[in-house]
């Protein structure tokens, strides 16, 4: 941990400053944010007399006296990523809740694992024999493999309409002009069917709720009433925040989990695909004598072939996505393939352990880590800056480098930093930003004017005040980052 030194001078133009900006107005016992903004924007003699390092912790030393971080628990590093040394910090051992920056060590492992340029396939299959008059006398399969973006028209994928489209195509062209079987959704590569809540999940933080893969993709579940299937049930059909668990048609009140189950009238993207599908297929005058079922388990399948294979956007393409628009969905989707890819079981759980193991294999430091879920929605988990700032430097020698540093959002104009660092640091920040109730966060890259590349993580937690207030405070310690 650096030790935040006294420089007299430092001491002497800060309080110097504290009291012009005061006049002749009684000081409050208790420090007004305003004038702390304005003491800290004002103070422009300091960068004549001091080095950017020296600003720095000029900086941290006014946080310890801010209202709205001198009760905060929060770390800071800047990282040489040339030489391996530490550049400054402040308390950049210490286990923090991150949020979103946990994003960073999913979709890492994911490329290390599955590649940049991995698609996720759902198939579309056909049991039986077409006869010459085209009768199919069998099944229709729509087979999923977990692709989070499916029918999402988001990140390049394909809506919901060019996905059918795709798959009426491939049947007309095999002359497919009646189905007598059903339509079934086979997604039996999904073996979750948990019935409690991930550990302190944070539900209702800026409209985000726990999404796992396949289930209500683009629903906002506040839109949403649930029909309640106990008839004591205390939630009355209001609307509710809910936890859904993936192909079952059965949800958990997310706010307090007590375990009772509940249903609604949500669709499944793969159920809403093979519904389409069948809708389609009828306006076409294709006959579909059975109806749309799912097949989770088949222990005897029958022999089947493939009509069409619609392809998600690569891996590349969907870190993106999730990094820029720090896509909860997405991550836990990713979480999920990391698990399935290692140990052959698409879960949580087992997407945690793959993660934490690749961490390991890869001499993450994992003093104070405790990895709980893919997105960083849990409080539970919790990392170090240090640790952070050593992943972030030693990724710079992957061969998917650059693809990983191009789905980091830009200080001042892309993703979650597009309104951040509007002025100095603009387009010389690339960072995930990580946002919980009372928990700010940023970690990834600085371009400085010199033409350095460092890592820096900065991990707020139980600050006061607002959201707005902190961006405000951490660009103050970022901004002179740039003429290290």
């Amino acid at each position: 941990m650096n030790k935040i030194r006294n420089y007299f001078s430092i001491i002497t133009i800060g309080f110097s400053s504290f009291v012009f900006s005061q006049g002749s107005v009684a000081v409050s016992t208790y420090p007004q944010v305003a004038d702390q903004q304005n003491l800290v924007k004002d103070l422009t003699a300091e960068k004549a007399l001091l080095s950017p390092k020296e600003q720095i912790e000029f900086n941290i030393n006014k946080m310890f006296t801010d209202p709205v971080l001198r009760n905060a628990n929060w770390g800071f590093v800047v990282y040489d990523t040339k030489t391996g040394k530490i550049v400054t910090s402040y308390n950049e051992t210490a286990p923090l809740i991150p949020a979103s920056t946990t994003k960073l060590l999913t979709t890492e492992t994911a490329f290390s694992l599955l590649g940049t340029k991995y698609r996720w396939n759902t198939q579309l299959e056909y049991s039986g024999s077409i006869d010459a008059d085209g009768v199919l006398t069998g099944n229709l399969y729509i087979v999923g493999s977990g692709d989070p973006s499916l029918g999402g028209n988001r990140g390049g994928a394909a809506s919901y309409g060019q996905i059918v489209n795709q798959y009426l195509q491939s049947i007309q062209e095999k002359g497919i002009k009646k189905i007598t079987g059903d339509i079934i959704i086979q997604t039996a590569i999904f073996k979750e069917n948990k019935t409690e809540l991930p550990q302190n999940i944070v539900w209702l933080e800026q409209a985000n709720y726990f999404l796992p893969v396949g289930t209500t993709k683009d629903i906002n579940p506040r839109n949403e009433k649930l029909i309640v299937s106990q008839s004591n049930n205390p939630f009355n059909q209001e609307k509710k925040y809910f936890y859904i668990s993936p192909y079952a048609n059965k949800l958990v009140y997310a706010d307090k989990y007590e375990g009772s189950w509940v249903t609604t009238k949500v669709a499944e993207p793969p159920a809403f695909l093979a519904n389409k599908l069948r809708e389609s297929l009828v306006k076409n005058k294709i006959t579909v004598v059975g109806k749309v079922t799912p097949k989770i388990v088949d222990g005897n399948p029958e022999p089947r072939e493939i009509l069409s294979n619609y392809k998600s956007p690569t891996l590349a393409e969907i870190v993106a996505y999730t990094n820029q628009r720090s896509d909860n969905g997405y991550a836990e989707a990713i979480l999920k393939s990391n698990g399935f890819m290692k140990l052959g079981d698409q879960t949580t759980e087992s997407g945690r352990v793959v993660v934490t193991e690749h961490l390991k294999a890869t001499n993450f430091d994992i003093a104070g880590l405790n990895y709980m879920d893919g997105s960083g929605l849990s409080k539970a988990h919790t990392v170090t800056p240090i640790s952070q700032v050593k992943f972030l430097t030693a990724l710079m020698k992957s061969p998917y480098y650059k693809e990983y540093m191009e789905s980091l959002p830009i200080a001042g104009q892309t993703g979650t930093l597009k309104h951040m660092f509007l002025l100095n640091s603009n387009g010389q920040i690339f960072a995930k930003t990580g946002t919980l109730n009372h928990v700010k966060c940023l970690a990834g890259y600085i371009k400085t004017r010199s033409n350095r590349t460092l890592a820096f993580s900065l991990l707020i937690n139980n600050y006061a005040g607002s959201a707005a207030q902190v961006k405000d405070r951490m660009e103050q310690l970022l901004d002179p980052t740039l003429d290290l």
